[in-house]
């Protein structure tokens, strides 16, 4: 089992999101977060200040996994959320020792696999 952590765009969750459907990945939870990673500063005006903004908004997406799900998973990802310019994002994928399923005491796999 992995945990596969994806921080994306913010403007491309939609699309990854679609992706992962078509992929057959079940499950996940979003958060809004900031960072920075290899983007260029930017510099805006507020209220007539100058103001560098060092952190993006992007989402990142926690997603529990089987084994044989990793690779759809992180193509699904990958082919939604790519621009090609710096600040796309980038995908963890780490290893899990234990899963459960808090309604049932299901362990493991079961514990990550859709409920039909």
């Amino acid at each position: 089992m992995k945990l596969i952590v994806a921080i994306v765009r913010s403007e491309k969750l939609n699309e990854v999101l679609e992706a992962l459907f078509k992929a057959e990945v079940r499950g996940l939870s979003i958060s809004r977060v900031q960072g920075h990673g290899g983007e260029t500063e930017r510099v805006e005006t507020y209220r007539g200040i100058t103001v560098k903004m060092e952190l993006s908004e992007k989402v990142r997406l926690e997603i529990g996994v089987s084994d044989h799900f990793v690779e759809p998973t992180v193509r699904a990802i990958l082919a939604s959320a790519r621009t090609g310019e710096v600040g796309d994002g980038k995908i963890f994928v780490m290893p899990v020792e234990k899963v459960y399923r808090i309604r049932t005491g299901e362990e493991d796999t079961a514990a990550v696999t859709p409920v039909s």
